[in-house]
């Protein structure tokens, strides 16, 4: 007896209530529909009209008209808190009108007091909790204290004493205010904060945003920052899609990214350029002619710099590199007069990741020791702060925020002319490659709120010969960022009650006039490419000083889009989803080979081991009975890491013991146990180094020098312990997520080796059954099985074709074809002992290949949303991916297979070099 999902609309529990409430919305609906008439034939008697009874039923009929559209009207209405944008809801907003937008609260309010609604005032509402009285109670003593101070104030004043009067012949000497504390050589500590908010920042800093971004964004736990920063996760909204959409199509996205270290650094060009190579720039074309205008200052390098450990070198992270333009040449008589030295002082900025901040200043400081004459070094974190913007409106925003500030057109600067005439461009991927523009800005806040921008018609030629010729090397000057004494007074702007004031002296939408009280903002502009794609959207990067970064972010993120909305805010989730879109890896996470990356992957394995841990005991994966088939148990390695050191066997030479990745078979896989994984985690540092800390990167250009190395008879042995970072594309169906297991396909010579075996058994005195299984229980045929799963040119297997039921025959013959397909499908006879996944997966799937043929880790994975498919960044060894590209070839060693952890189902994948 089947049993009905919903009961009818009719039916009722035993309390008279109907258990279905969509029901009951939709019979109130079609009672608001139902129109009730009266028969015209109630109005006849006898052949003759009643027109006394034909009137009031037209009458009753009207007035059910006018009824049934009040009740339908009643029935869709909708209230106004349900008619604001999704990124404008808020959760009290139902009863509570100051969650509504202002030019609604009118309208919120009538329908409240008509459906009399319940309201909340925040002044009579009693605190609930424990914090909150104490805030209360605290709120109210220092209220007692200021009446106390003001009506002392005042009687003071009302008995008409006065202050002490300076004698007469002695000055008072003015100062000016201390500027902040730049020390050489020396890390600089963070601003001091308001007293308000100075406990709050005990351990960490916030962004000049901060307050901002904690009210629309997730930030991280106030007891365990990031970097020793407080920055924003994600947006406290849904915004996964909206950021693809922003990034790519129509929009931008800006994220406050002050976090970011800035190190300064001055002597001569010399010793710069020495230190320099120290850290790894040693490509000849930046020293030489090619590199003459990153030396000037109108380009910039961005690249990974490296340090020397021993007799190789290890990767430190990724940095930007800016000079400083020299300035314009002087006469012979103006170089006589003048103090300066005879070789003039050069200087550079490197900006870097906060992770890899510390490891390279202090790098930095044993070179700039080593240098005769010395170079200096200084922190300048909390001096230089930084905007990025990703969007085909990244470039329009900026021109309708930042305006140049110059008295007369005449004495515009070069740069601020190049940036003003790009009204038009979409991708800052266009200009040329690493440009920088250098100028000062007016301050934002003068014409807030800032207007859209109007692009003049006719402008595409002067825009395309603007980038054909990008003119920026004349009348170059230094620029003003450098100088510290410019971004000081740049920090001295006008409190915001003084620009209120002045907007209130003049008419409505009136600009405020620049005065001798308004400084110049200096700022620099660096446009990057976001890959080698050509299509993909640059980015822009705006540094200004720190204090000045409040009042741009402001006008930014209110600045109206011709496309419509706003930019986007954009939190440390969202840059990795855009690094992952575009194919990049992402610093410090895809990145094992640096000492950042090794920090933040044990920081996300402890992560997720405690999330494991705090699941109930029925509710966890258990990686000892992971089942991987062909009597396979427990997972390989770490569940909770990318084990680089299983992989390449660190863990267990650190420790004493044999290799355990290269001596044992895939039946004998290792499964570390729970308490050995959080040994793992805590173990910092193995006879003074983590054994992770070995691993070497290894860059796309030395990879492909190694392929092209090993096609000889003696090929060119790889680093020891190197990887390289790789993408991953999956050939059909799969998502992969964090801490997937990468494995190549089994090599063709085992396979020969036991088919061989198998055939000299046969041809003994007694027919024996050949085997179907290798030396460690995987199917003889595991690599056919995998590469039948690829598709062919029309995204179709490559396995039998499925045969077709011809038209019009009768029933009889579909029997026979439809017998004698079922019968085509090869049975190996006998059955295997072990009978459940001993061949395959469930019968329709191929098993994942020994713990010999696993090669690299994956370290992001999701779908991608540009692609259409499941993507990765990993990292595999270099040793087995040069072995497989040598006995495979390029098209078939590039294949592999991804299991993400605690599974055993894996999905073909391709991987490339990145």
């Amino acid at each position: 007896m089947m049993k009905r999902k919903d009961p009818p609309g009719g039916a009722k529990d035993t309390q008279g209530r109907n258990p279905n409430p969509r029901n009951n919305k939709r019979v109130k609906v079609q009672d608001a529909r139902n129109i009730r008439t009266q028969p015209s034939d109630a109005a006849l008697e006898d052949g003759k009209l009643d027109l006394n009874k034909f009137l009031n039923a037209r009458e009753f009929e009207i007035k059910a008209l006018e009824k049934s559209m009040n009740k339908c009207k009643a029935i869709n209405a909708t209230r106004v808190f349900q008619m604001v944008p999704r990124a404008m809801r808020r959760r009290t907003a139902s009863h509570n009108v100051k969650r509504v937008p202002k030019r609604l609260r009118a309208q919120a309010t009538k329908e409240m007091l008509d459906d009399n609604t319940p309201t909340v005032e925040s002044r009579k509402r009693k605190p609930r909790t424990t914090r909150a009285r104490i805030r209360v109670e605290t709120m109210k003593r220092l209220r007692y204290l200021a009446d106390k101070k003001r009506k002392k104030k005042a009687k003071k004043a009302g008995d008409g004493t006065t202050e002490e009067v300076q004698p007469k012949g002695t000055s008072i000497i003015k100062t000016r205010a201390p500027r902040p504390k730049i020390r050489r050589n020396m890390l600089n500590e963070p601003p001091k904060a308001d007293s308000k908010y100075r406990k709050r920042q005990i351990n960490k800093t916030w962004l000049p945003t901060h307050l901002w971004h904690a009210k629309r964004a997730t930030m991280t736990k106030p007891n365990s920052p990031l970097w020793r920063f407080a920055i924003p996760l994600t947006s406290t909204a849904k915004c996964y899609r909206p950021t693809h959409r922003a990034s790519g199509q129509k929009g931008v996205v800006a994220w406050d990214v002050s976090y970011m270290s800035t190190i300064g650094m001055y002597g001569t060009a010399d010793c710069l350029e020495r230190a320099l190579r120290s850290l790894g720039l040693v490509q000849e074309g930046l020293w030489n002619a090619r590199g003459k205008k990153w030396r000037a200052g109108v380009r910039k390098w961005t690249g990974t710099v490296s340090r020397q450990q021993k007799s190789l070198r290890r990767d430190i992270g990724p940095a930007t590199i800016v000079w400083n333009p020299q300035p314009p040449a002087t006469t012979s008589d103006e170089m006589e007069t003048s103090n300066q030295p005879k070789k003039p002082q050069r200087q550079i900025l490197i900006r870097t990741h906060p992770s890899c901040f510390l490891e390279l200043f202090e790098e930095l400081l044993k070179l700039a020791k080593s240098q005769k004459p010395q170079l200096h070094v200084e922190d300048l974190r909390f001096e230089i702060g930084s905007i990025e913007l990703v969007g085909p409106g990244s470039t329009e925003t900026l021109l309708g925020v930042l305006e140049p500030f110059h008295q007369t057109p005449e004495a515009a600067e070069c740069h601020a002319t190049v940036f003003r005439s790009l009204a038009g461009v979409t991708n800052p991927a266009s200009l040329p490659k690493d440009a920088i523009l250098g100028f000062s800005a007016k301050d934002p806040r003068l014409a807030y709120p800032p207007k859209r921008i109007q692009i003049p018609s006719g402008s595409e030629q002067t825009l395309l010969k603007t980038l054909t010729e990008w003119p920026v090397e004349e009348n170059l000057k230094p620029y003003d960022i450098f100088d510290r004494e410019s971004r000081y007074q740049a920090s001295r702007m006008p409190a915001q009650k003084s620009i209120n004031r002045r907007k209130g002296a003049n008419a409505p939408g009136e600009a405020i006039k620049v005065t001798a009280a308004d400084p110049p903002i200096p700022v620099m502009l660096l446009a990057s490419r976001s890959g080698t794609d050509g299509q993909a959207q640059g980015t822009w990067t705006l540094l200004a000083p720190w204090k000045c970064i409040q009042a741009l972010w402001y006008c930014l993120m209110h600045y109206p889009l011709t496309t419509g909305g706003n930019p986007r805010l954009g939190g440390l989730e969202e840059q990795r989803q855009i690094a992952f879109e575009h194919g990049l890896p992402w610093f410090p996470g895809d990145f094992p080979a640096t000492d950042a990356g090794v920090e933040w992957e044990r920081e996300q394995r402890a992560k997720r081991r405690g999330d494991w841990d705090r699941r109930p005991k029925s509710k966890r994966l258990e990686w000892k009975s992971l089942d991987l088939g062909a009597g396979r148990k427990g997972e390989m390695g770490d569940g909770f890491a990318c084990d680089f050191e299983y992989l390449v066997g660190l863990a267990a030479a650190a420790a004493g013991r044999p290799d355990v990745s290269r001596t044992q078979g895939a039946s004998d896989a290792v499964s570390i146990s729970d308490g050995a994984a959080e040994a793992r985690v805590g173990d910092q540092s193995v006879g003074g180094q983590s054994p992770a800390g070995t691993i070497r990167q290894v860059t796309k250009r030395e990879f492909d020098a190694l392929v092209r190395l090993g096609g000889g008879d003696k090929p060119t042995p790889p680093p020891a312990g190197a990887v390289v970072t790789v993408g991953l594309e999956f050939v059909a169906r799969g998502v992969a997520k964090a801490c997937a297991r990468i494995y190549r396909l089994p090599g063709r010579a085992k396979v020969e080796e036991v088919r061989a075996a198998a055939v000299a058994s046969t041809q003994a005195e007694v027919p024996a059954t050949p085997e179907v299984k290798t030396s460690n229980g995987l199917p003889v045929d595991l690599r056919e099985q995998w590469l039948a799963k690829v598709p062919d040119g029309n995204g179709k297997k490559k396995g039998a074709a499925v045969p077709r039921m011809p038209a019009g025959v009768d029933m009889e013959t579909r029997k026979k074809i439809l017998a004698g397909s079922l019968l085509a499908v090869e049975v190996p006879y006998p059955r295997p002992a072990g009978g459940r996944n001993e061949v395959d997966l469930g019968g329709h799937h191929p098993l994942c290949p020994g713990e010999e043929d696993l090669i690299g880790f994956v370290t992001t994975g999701a779908f991608s949303l540009s692609e259409g498919r499941g993507a990765a960044i990993g990292s595999v060894e270099v040793g087995r991916a040069l072995e497989t590209l040598r006995e495979m070839g390029g098209r078939e060693g590039r294949l592999c297979v991804v299991r993400n952890a605690g599974e055993s189902v894996g999905w073909l994948a391709r991987w490339e070099v990145v």
